[in-house]
């Protein structure tokens, strides 16, 4: 696509620039949050909504750190990026708002 092979060892950084593709994990980020969005503004009677304020019952854990959930992710997610889960509401603002991975 760059016209670079691996044996000229470049980074991919620098390919990356050079492309203008947007770093893989902020478009994973950009793309949890748009999830994020849309459920929020979903009615609270919509089956997305219900799952998301199950609650689980205790089960045996195995040894070692605890799986990270999807809420404590998108959690780190808006403080890392400053944004506020109450933009949700607001479609144009909050899509302006997550729009993180522009490569330019």
């Amino acid at each position: 696509m760059s016209g670079h092979t691996r044996k000229d060892k470049i980074r991919n950084d620098c390919i990356r620039k050079k492309v203008g593709v947007a770093d893989i994990g902020e478009k994973m980020t950009e793309t949890r949050l748009r999830w994020f969005g849309h459920v929020q503004r979903r009615p609270l009677e919509a089956p997305v909504r219900q799952v998301d304020q199950m609650v689980c019952n205790p089960i045996k854990k195995g040894r070692g750190r605890p799986r990270r959930t999807l809420g404590e992710v998108i959690k780190r997610d808006l403080w890392v990026n400053g944004i506020s889960s109450t933009l949700t509401s607001d479609r144009v603002q909050w899509r302006r708002s997550i729009h993180i991975a522009d490569p330019t």
